[in-house]
């Protein structure tokens, strides 16, 4: 078997390799002025590495030294390597020996008839010398769309997917393909069929084997508390060609994919209990952690009589059910109003906040999983547009990370007002509570290291949500919201 060299694994200083090279060319010393001759090329390393390499396979796109031994090598013009020219100093040559970097090579352009090459020329001539150069082994690292129809565009990415000498992808042998210059995609029409799941891809280097896999996820649901007939949207990655849909255990037969696999909507039936949500393809099924249709695991307040309603009896602006302005929850909830809010304006101790008594937001079993196996979620409508103000949430621990909710901040210099116009699912990681930082602000430094210091070691603590302006200058609009279904529950 040939062996393989990793030209890339040795860097070693040119004082070590040039003593190499001298005990390399002591048996060669005519150092005449006629042709050049090639009788081999060695690794540019310290012996024992200065293996040669004339009969390897030789893995590399340029930026590496070897050394090149024969005779009449002293007054070199050019040196290509699968025809792309050397740079090089002929400090560092000899009559039998020359040290010269690897040019880059792009592989995906070169002159395949040059491939394997090393022509070497002098004024006294040139000589050509097999030498097998070639890319590294290629990768696929993902596939564009793996949904697409036949003969739309699709890429397969990776590395070093270039010399393609045979393509099959789904189990049949693609005829016509294209790599980008560096190597990075593999580009194609999607073939008519792929009744498997298996990608090869032969190079001159070598094959790679992938699979077709577009395993779905869930990544949220638009409201999990949704009334009968509302539109819901489940929302992810790979929700496509979906075999099976189902919401709180409930099976849905009639829904609408987007076109780009990242949600699926469907008109919420009637239901009779809670439980996950669940979508079904061909490459596998993703399912909810969580039930929907449930308020009651891991409440802390849901503003109903009977069930908890958890207020401390002021702060916030009020408690009501059925407004006009919060169309599609019969039940009670309650309401946040301000106008606009001047320069660090907002506390817990006014109308700008909704006060709750102690809960159980983690059960004390749970207390040393992972704080990212946690959410905060909550069921929200902002009826107006709002831009400006910072909606807080912490627990009852003195000085508590802050979670910070503001849809309204599109990146960090532009904004853009926010209304949700009905009712929506909030989604808050535990690992989005933030201690402060000295520089950036409460809520903008370190994320949480444990639950226990956000939720005390029991799991037990009291919640405030309000609203604050870390602005400058004052908001552009006050705000007008209405909140249901404060809970934390288990997202992982």
């Amino acid at each position: 078997m040939k062996k393989k060299s990793y030209l890339s694994l040795y860097f070693l200083p040119l004082f070590f390799a040039m003593v190499a090279l001298v005990s390399a060319c002591k048996k060669n010393n005519d150092g005449g002025s006629g042709a050049p001759v090639i009788t081999g090329v060695r690794n540019y390393a310290a012996s024992p590495n200065d293996v040669d390499l004339s009969n390897s396979f030789v893995y590399a796109d340029g930026g590496i030294y070897v050394v090149i031994v024969g005779r009449n090598l002293q007054n070199a013009t050019e040196i290509d390597f699968d025809g792309v020219p050397a740079t090089f100093n002929t400090a560092l040559f000899a009559p039998n020996s020359a040290v010269v970097k690897i040019p880059t090579i792009k592989y995906a352009t070169v002159d395949t008839t040059k491939l394997y090459t090393l022509v070497y020329k002098t004024p006294g001539g040139s000589t050509t010398f097999p030498f097998k150069l070639g890319p590294l082994f290629p990768t696929i690292s993902s596939i564009s769309n793996v949904f697409a129809n036949p003969g739309d565009s699709v890429y397969l990415h990776g590395t070093n997917l270039v010399l393609v000498q045979q393509f099959i992808y789904g189990g049949t042998k693609i005829a016509s393909f294209n790599s980008s210059s560096d190597g990075t995609s593999l580009g194609f029409l999607m073939p008519a069929a792929t009744p498997t799941s298996q990608i090869i891809v032969t190079t001159k280097s070598g094959t790679v084997r992938d699979t077709i896999n577009a395993t779905p996820t869930i990544t949220g649901v638009s409201n999990e508390n949704a009334n009968t007939g509302d539109s819901v949207f489940v929302y992810g990655t790979y929700l496509k060609n979906i075999k099976s849909l189902s919401f709180a255990s409930t099976p849905i037969t009639s829904f609408k994919e987007s076109s780009d696999g990242n949600s699926v909507r469907f008109v919420l039936p009637a239901l009779t209990q809670s439980g996950p949500a669940s979508v079904t393809t061909k490459f596998g099924t993703a399912t909810t952690v969580y039930n929907v249709n449930d308020v009651a695991t891991g409440r802390i307040s849901d503003w109903e009589w009977g069930g908890n309603f958890n207020w401390q009896w002021w702060g916030g602006s009020y408690y009501t059910s059925g407004s006009p302005d919060f169309p599609g929850n019969s039940t009670q909830y309650m309401v946040l109003k301000t106008g606009v809010l001047s320069p660090a304006e907002g506390n817990t101790y006014s109308s700008y906040a909704i006060r709750m008594n102690g809960a159980q937001w983690v059960p004390t079993a749970n207390i040393n999983d992972p704080v990212s196996n946690w959410a905060f979620k909550f069921e929200v409508n902002v009826s107006k547009p709002w831009n400006g103000g910072t909606i807080d949430i912490i627990s009852g621990i003195d000085s508590s990370p802050i979670a910070r909710w503001e849809p309204w901040q599109k990146d960090a210099n532009t904004t853009a007002p926010y209304s949700t116009k009905r009712w929506i699912t909030v989604t808050i990681p535990l690992s989005s509570f933030r201690k402060a930082d000295a520089t950036l602000g409460e809520g903008k430094g370190e994320s949480i290291a444990k639950l226990a210091d956000l939720v005390t070691p029991s799991g037990n603590t009291s919640c405030f949500v309000y609203i604050h302006n870390y602005g400058t200058s004052a908001t552009a609009t006050g705000f007008y919201g209405a909140f249901d279904n404060f809970r934390v529950v288990k997202i992982k």
